[in-house]
């Protein structure tokens, strides 16, 4: 009877014929939450088109005015005379996107520790590949804005959606080798981390020196409590929370606490799977198919109406859309094309040229971290409505033109065949 792959790794755990048992056990634990992160993100991402569109839609008609009640709808803590009221739109992007850039963190550290970057070689290609794709775009904004009004956005084009990128990938089918989701994941890994460095250093207010001792607080519990060995996740939502309060009265964005949170997280298993993997897992789902899409729905509903493309609007809007149609497929390549050429790097097996422009151009999908940079770059206003439709449609143009690029330039590769 013919055996396919599938029959190869049995229910019981035990490795296929012939492997080495340590070998494959260690193989596995890097696979297998790769795997499980893809299928997540590919779902995501068509989630997070369907709420993209019904944000559009709901903010440019009849109801419109009913959007932006709901999000500026007031909520707030109270503990006795001390009353802390935001709006809802405030508790999506500051308050649960902090789960998402735990889970960010909790990422960046698993690949750190045993992923794609656990090493400068396995780290070469998706570093130069992220660094072009964040130089690039940021150096395109610039050289249409420098000296306007909206010179601030220069951070917007340079973030990669990883959950659009991979749902586009998803699109393609079997044309696209494994090797390329795995390259685009520690892309945006990386990506993420030029993100997180951007929003710390150039979007945050003015530093109170003086409320950072309540952040530097919070990640003193967090040690306190990793010392004397609490495994236990929800003990440390209070140290998180201080370490959130810290940074926010600091003038730091406060969903970095969640990055700080998830870069402290033990990834070395004391018993059973990792704390970093364990949580990981747990919190995924509900990043993917919650809050991001809370987050969609709260963001990308542009009214038309109000987006201003004339004056210094209009190269806020240029410059966004180049920078991410254009910039990022140009910079993920070019950069990609000199380490391999130099030898620093060494291309995905299966893997062509055409395979790396095509990570390139689903890279420049950026929507999620853009939205959230633009954000912190401008006031509510028809500039920041201006840069939403730009992020929005370069978006778009670099979805369409990589699942265009990717049905001319990539042949679907046949299904295993069973040996009889």
């Amino acid at each position: 009877m013919a055996q396919t792959p599938a029959q190869y790794d049995d229910d019981d755990g035990r490795p296929p014929p012939g492997t080495w048992a340590p070998a494959h056990r260690a193989a596995m634990r890097i696979v297998t939450p790769i795997q499980s992160i893809l299928a997540v993100e590919a779902a995501s991402g068509i989630l997070l088109m369907v709420t993209t569109v019904v944000a559009l839609v709901w903010a440019n008609s009849p109801w419109a005015s009913a959007y932006e009640h709901l999000w500026h709808m007031p909520l707030g803590l109270s503990l006795g005379s001390s009353v802390f009221e935001r709006s809802l739109h405030f508790w999506v992007n500051d308050g649960l996107m902090t789960i998402f850039f735990l889970v960010v963190g909790l990422e960046i550290r698993r690949e750190i520790h045993e992923g794609a970057l656990a090493g400068l070689r396995l780290a070469a290609l998706p570093l130069a590949a992220a660094l072009g794709g964040m130089l690039v775009p940021a150096g395109i904004y610039i050289a249409l804005n420098d000296g306007r009004a909206g010179s601030a956005g220069w951070g917007i084009p340079m973030a990669t959606d990883i959950a659009f990128a991979i749902g586009t990938l998803t699109l393609l089918g079997s044309r696209v080798p494994a090797n390329l989701r795995v390259l685009l994941l520690a892309l945006a890994v990386i990506d993420d981390i030029g993100a997180i460095l951007v929003i710390a250093i150039f979007y945050s207010d003015g530093v109170q020196l003086a409320s950072l001792g309540v952040a530097a607080a919070g990640v003193g519990g967090v040690i306190a409590m990793q010392a004397v060995a609490i495994r236990a996740p929800g003990l440390y939502v209070l140290p998180g929370l201080v370490l959130w309060i810290g940074l926010y009265q600091a003038g730091i964005h406060p969903t970095l606490a969640g990055v700080v949170l998830g870069l402290m997280t033990p990834v070395v298993p004391w018993r059973g799977p990792s704390q970093s993997a364990r949580l990981q897992h747990v919190l995924h789902p509900w990043v993917a198919y919650g809050i991001m899409p809370l987050f969609a729905l709260a963001n990308a509903g542009v009214a038309l109406g109000s987006a201003d493309i004339s004056g210094d609007s209009a190269y806020v809007f240029l410059g966004i859309i180049a920078g991410l149609a254009l910039g990022k497929p140009l910079g993920i390549a070019a950069f990609s094309y000199a380490a391999t050429g130099s030898r620093l790097a060494s291309r995905p097996e299966g893997s062509t040229f055409g395979g790396i422009v095509l990570v390139g151009m689903v890279g420049g999908i950026g929507f999620t971290m853009s939205l959230f940079v633009a954000q912190l770059a401008f006031p509510p206003g028809p500039m920041l409505d201006t840069a939403k439709l730009a992020i929005l449609v370069g978006s778009a143009a670099a979805m369409i033109g990589g699942l265009v690029f990717g049905r001319l330039s990539l042949a679907p590769r046949p299904s295993p065949v069973s040996a009889t």
